[in-house]
């Protein structure tokens, strides 16, 4: 999910519904951990109110304003570990065909060795990931929208091989 003030009067919010994400993760030593995130931005879910007199969700996952149909990703290059079950996961952040460095602070939630409803182990986590529009040439060309964007990231994990059956 992620969210930018709206004229300074409310946090206009939305979702992506495709996504896909990896994660190499190393529990003795989390530091060395590596993940790699990539977001279909047309399956962008805003739940504009007039949808009978606009697309909103394809104006902004495909149209040059916005997301201009190019994938976004995410890329790791380093884990800081901040706290016991907390870190700071920094990386290359590319939007609308741009790439610029940005952090993701993360929350380590839990691991199960077998999760009971999918009989598979699972690990799971919650981030915080924050930028500025200007950075990719967003902020003149959309003037309704705050500078800042938050995404909230809430994800679980699996191994590849649980994945697969």
């Amino acid at each position: 999910m992620w969210k930018v003030t709206h004229l300074g009067l409310s946090n206009y919010t939305a979702r992506f519904t495709q996504m896909t994400a990896e994660l190499a993760w190393d529990a003795e030593h989390p530091e060395q951990s590596r993940i790699t995130a990539t977001i279909d931005p047309t399956s962008v879910r805003t739940d504009f109110p007039f949808p009978e007199k606009e697309d909103f969700d394809k104006k902004i996952g495909t149209s040059e304003p916005f997301l201009a149909g190019k994938p976004i990703s995410f890329t790791s290059t380093s884990v800081k570990i901040t706290g016991a079950n907390q870190g700071i996961v920094a990386g290359d952040l590319t939007l609308r065909g741009e790439t610029h460095p940005a952090t993701i602070e993360v929350t380590f939630n839990g691991s199960m060795a077998e999760q009971p409803m999918e009989k598979s182990p699972k690990i799971g986590f919650s981030g915080i990931l924050k930028f500025k529009r200007s950075e990719w040439g967003l902020a003149p060309k959309i003037k309704s929208a705050g500078e800042e964007v938050t995404v909230i990231i809430e994800t679980e994990f699996q191994p590849a091989s649980a994945a697969r059956q």
